[in-house]
Order: C-alpha cells, then structure tokens, then sequence
C-alpha cells in the first residue's frame, strides 16, 4: 500500500488525532476514510450522457400554491 506524506498546521493535526481518537481509529485509518469518501462522492461514469434521454411522458411541475404571508422581522 503506498504511503503518502503531508504537512499541516500543529493546530489541524490535533483536531484530527482527536477526531481519530473518537472513531477508535488510527491517524492513518481515519485519514484513509476520509479521502476514500471524498474519492467516492462521484458522479457515475455516463452519468450526464443520460441527459435529456427520458422517453415517458413530459415532466410537468403541479401549482405550488401561493406564498404564505409572514411577519416582518425588525
């Protein structure tokens, strides 16, 4: 597994051995967690191919109604 190096401010590397800490995980593991949800917060490959290939019936918005009145704040 490759291993990675990094610099951060003293300041940031303690919250984060304190976040490890509360997740009952390694620096390291925790680390790897967040850069693998990061990684994972993609859309799908073809994902904007698909754009415009609804075939069904048009999509129509029903009336939202009108907005309620409300109080002026200060």
């Amino acid at each position: 597994m490759p291993q990675l190096h990094c610099y951060i401010p003293k300041e940031t590397a303690n919250k984060l051995h304190l976040k490890a800490e509360q997740a009952h995980l390694s620096v390291s593991k925790y680390l790897a967690k967040l850069i693998q949800k990061d990684l994972d917060n993609e859309w799908p490959e073809g994902f904007f191919d698909l754009f415009g290939s609804w075939q069904g019936d048009d999509l129509v918005r029903l009336p939202q109604g009108d907005y309620e009145d409300r109080e002026t704040l200060l």
